[in-house]
């Protein structure tokens, strides 16, 4: 099998899994997970129902030189789960910030998943950050959760709107600072 190669992101392993750049074959895994309404209505920006086209799209985007966003595929396949079990990110912001946004294939919830992924990509801190920040629905307490396990401070409530939802739905926004 022929893997496309980044050179310009890393691969970071866990126990578990492996949090890798993706690949052109993460498409199929990647629609139908994230064309799951459960999925979708749990982000900002995946419509449902997804639009052809849309995730091999997403793919390029995410392996074009200049991108200002990472994506990694949570990669379960050395100890025989999905090639995809989700997906995790990291945005470019200025003053040296990112922001992390993840979404888990439901098959995978309350597994540990998301936990372990964001552990794993704070501790590795690819892009070098001083701070990364995260918000999530507030009718989401279980990603809510995954952010104060690993480390992340509350910062306050907003909203963003859901293109799933087709509304704007509060938030909580949470900030994890390097020293």
């Amino acid at each position: 099998m022929k893997h496309d190669a980044i050179v310009n992101q890393p691969v970071v392993e866990t126990v578990h899994f492996d949090l890798r750049p993706l690949r052109d074959s993460d498409a199929g895994l990647i629609a139908m997970n994230a064309g799951d309404a459960r999925v979708a209505m749990n982000t900002t920006s995946i419509p449902h129902p997804l639009p052809p086209g849309l995730t091999e799209a997403m793919i390029v985007r995410a392996t074009a030189e200049d991108r200002i966003e990472d994506f990694w595929a949570m990669d379960g396949s050395k100890i025989g789960r999905d090639e995809v079990m989700g997906l995790i990110s990291l945005t470019r912001l200025d003053r040296n910030q990112s922001e992390i946004g993840y979404w888990v294939a439901p098959a995978y919830w309350n597994t540990g998943v998301a936990s372990a992924a964001v552990s794993a990509l704070v501790a590795a801190n690819p892009q070098n950050c001083d701070n990364i920040f995260a918000s999530v629905f507030q009718d989401n307490a279980a990603s809510a959760r995954v952010l104060t396990n690993c480390g992340f401070q509350y910062l306050g409530d907003a909203e963003s709107y859901a293109v799933a939802r087709g509304t704007t739905v509060p938030t909580w926004t949470y900030s994890r600072r390097f020293e």
